[in-house]
């Protein structure tokens, strides 16, 4: 698919009046931009203190000709064909179903855990007595949260959960999070399930792919609208100044935009390690995960999602608290003391309605996948600005 390359606007877009200032250059703000130029024909200036667009879904080709993930893997998946039809217009596709295992004792064990994984920890008789009680506490082709199972009245099912929950989840949360499962929000465990099937794709959803050229060329696409201004390398402040009656679309952190005035609100970020490796892989799946590994957490193969034959580039990920300044907010913290810290915050946005909005992972300090990520700002452009003057 060849598209021109959005314009990169670096200065001559802080000069001039713009009808809209979108903050921030991943999925929800680019987005946001394309969705108003190309469905309201209204002028954006789009910044972002980084110098690329993509966000943290931003990659890049190195001299060896490696596709880098800069800030870790990214593989798209979504149900939504609207979704999936809109970012189509951008960028055709490479098909990728995304498999994991993770490092149990001496063994690579499927993940997310399923009847094929029971067969591989636990003696036969075991594992079918188990497989049936799941089957019919259950049903076959579901997905149970850890808890849940962790909650059931069938002794065999409770100590099966307590295995996974002790060898898979436990140690991979503290090291993640720097807190206790019982710490968190239940979504937390609810994104890694237990699967009663033998199905050993790690997403479910409908459409899964990569983008065939990367995800810098499909933002360059998405962004590349005569009504488009794009300002990198550029703080949202200097643009503010520079555009002050310009309606704001804001996708960083949310308590940054109001300086931290009721506390600064918990973020993990993540550090990561490239090495790289001779063959077309080095790991049997695309991401094997480490719970009883010190410091990080998985290691993540890009050749299986880049597709390159190149070679192997392998990311191994540590996970760290997020200092201003010194790293970048990759996760929103959930739990209660986060959701009751984000309250004022919440309240002083709504104020703002008509003037300032909020959206994105950060903006809305919601733990948003990519597609959800688009969704959000599919929606906030359709519903919440359609009125906007």
């Amino acid at each position: 698919m060849e598209r021109a390359p959005s314009r990169l606007c670096l200065g001559d877009a802080l000069s001039g009046g713009v009808r809209w200032l979108v903050a921030g250059a991943g999925f929800t703000g680019a987005v946001v931009a394309e969705r108003i130029a190309r469905t309201r024909n209204e002028r954006v200036l789009i910044v972002d203190r980084r110098a690329h667009l993509g966000g943290n879904a931003f990659d890049f080709t190195d001299a060896a000709g490696n596709r880098i993930h800069k800030y870790g893997p990214h593989i798209f998946h979504t149900g939504s064909d609207r979704i999936w039809d809109y970012l189509s217009q951008f960028t055709d596709w490479r098909p990728y179903v995304h498999r994991t295992m993770v490092a149990i004792g001496d063994q690579l064990v499927t993940l997310p855990f399923n009847l094929d994984s029971l067969q591989q920890v636990f003696p036969g008789r075991a594992a079918d007595r188990i497989s049936a009680a799941l089957v019919a506490e259950h049903g076959f082709g579901t997905r149970v949260a850890i808890g849940k199972l962790l909650d059931s009245p069938t002794p065999a099912i409770v100590d099966f959960a307590r295995f996974v929950h002790e060898n898979v989840y436990l140690n991979y949360v503290r090291k993640q999070w720097d807190l206790e499962p019982g710490e968190l929000s239940p979504s937390v465990l609810a994104r890694l399930p237990v699967s009663i099937s033998h199905d050993d794709r790690y997403f479910q959803s409908r459409h899964q792919a990569m983008p065939a050229d990367g995800y810098a060329a499909l933002f360059a696409r998405m962004l590349d609208h005569p009504k488009i201004e794009i300002a990198l390398g550029v703080e949202f402040d200097d643009a503010r100044v520079s555009h002050p009656t310009a309606k704001v679309v804001y996708t960083g952190p949310i308590d940054a935009y109001f300086d931290h005035r009721y506390g600064e609100l918990p973020y993990r970020s993540v550090r990561f390690d490239l090495s790289f490796a001779k063959g077309q892989t080095s790991q049997p799946v695309g991401t094997i995960s480490y719970p009883a590994a010190a410091g990080y957490t998985r290691i993540t193969d890009l050749s299986h999602i880049t597709g390159q034959t190149t070679g192997s580039v392998l990311v191994k990920e540590f996970p760290e608290a997020y200092a201003r300044g010194r790293n970048e907010p990759f996760y929103p913290v959930p739990t209660p003391q986060s959701a009751q810290m984000l309250r004022p915050y919440m309240e002083a946005a709504g104020k703002l309605r008509g003037r300032v909005w909020f959206a994105g992972r950060l903006g809305d300090y919601a733990y948003y996948n990519m597609d959800q990520a688009c969704g959000r700002a599919m929606a906030l452009v359709d519903k919440q600005l359609a009125g906007a003057p």
